[in-house]
């Protein structure tokens, strides 16, 4: 069942509606979080008291395309900046904690370095490198990632065949109660195998929101994956915990390594996981959160 929370429908100067919802303690610190690649604003944790526990506010949304947020032809990672000052200026917030994990983490970047005043720290877990980094991306990638990045390349029409391919399995499989929700080109370490057992209703609820209008918001992201970011990460000045594991397959460690050795105010996080992290982990992502510790 998912938990208690508001949910808000923010109306752009641009016309889109832009789907968010409130978790945990209305008088908390503000933590606008951004979700991964595919995903949705319906994020919440096996335990749900854990944004009470840990004294937070924390906001989800709808990136553009997914859930019931309209789409953003076209975007780039830096497009989320707008968005982001519409939610903080509909919801009164004034300073926040910038938080994304996977797809959802170059977007929570792009926050840090483009509103200094207003960030407090940034949490980017798992989160990829801009494609022009230099290193090789497609090293201990997942076939099934590899396919995607490829795909990206080609444009969006390609990503769209990936892209709907891949999600109706994985809608299927989750309707089927199936832990492996992923397309089987998908190759997950042993620890995120027993992540996706462990964390398979929360990741259903998440994903099949996010999904619900297609695969627009997913296709979208990709796109704006392999193209310039519009910022630089070098210009991110406030904290930075990057959490990511050795046995990434879906973002292998260097991406993390690279951003380490990129973000003046990094604050590595490494452990032998892999993209899904455990339960330790999580304790250890909202301490920091809250504290700028854990």
């Amino acid at each position: 069942m998912i938990p208690e929370h508001i949910e808000h429908r923010l109306s752009l100067p641009d016309g889109r509606t832009l789907a968010v919802a409130e978790w945990g303690d209305p008088k908390g610190l503000p933590v606008i979080s951004h979700h991964g690649t595919p995903g949705g604003r319906i994020s919440y944790w096996i335990d749900p008291t854990i944004d009470v526990r840990y004294g937070l506010r924390r906001i989800t949304f709808d990136r553009a395309g997914y859930g019931e947020s309209t789409r953003l032809t076209g975007r780039s990672i830096v497009d989320i900046v707008p968005d982001v000052v519409a939610i903080a200026e509909a919801l009164d917030i004034d300073r926040f904690v910038s938080s994304g994990g996977s797809g959802g983490a170059p977007h929570a970047l792009a926050v840090a370095a483009l509103l200094p005043d207003r960030v407090i720290r940034c949490d980017a877990a798992v989160c990829p490198a801009p494609w022009e980094a230099e290193f090789d991306h497609f090293e201990g990638l997942a076939p099934g990632n590899v396919e995607e990045y490829t795909a990206a390349l080609e444009g969006e029409a390609a990503h769209r065949r990936v892209a709907e391919r891949e999600a109706a399995t994985t809608l299927a499989r989750l309707r089927e109660g199936r832990a492996d929700f992923l397309g089987d080109s998908y190759e997950m370490s042993d620890a995120d195998r027993i992540a996706m057992e462990r964390y398979f209703e929360i990741s259903r609820d998440h994903l099949v929101h996010g999904l619900a209008p297609g695969v627009d918001g997913w296709v979208d992201d990709m796109l704006a994956a392999v193209k310039p970011w519009g910022f630089d990460v070098e210009s991110v000045r406030c904290p930075v915990r990057l959490e990511y594991g050795r046995t990434d397959s879906l973002v292998p460690p260097a991406n993390g390594d690279w951003l380490a050795a990129h973000i003046p105010n990094a604050e590595p996080f490494i452990t032998d996981l892999g993209h899904l992290g455990d339960d330790a982990l999580v304790e250890a992502g909202y301490a920091w959160l809250a504290h700028g510790s854990g």
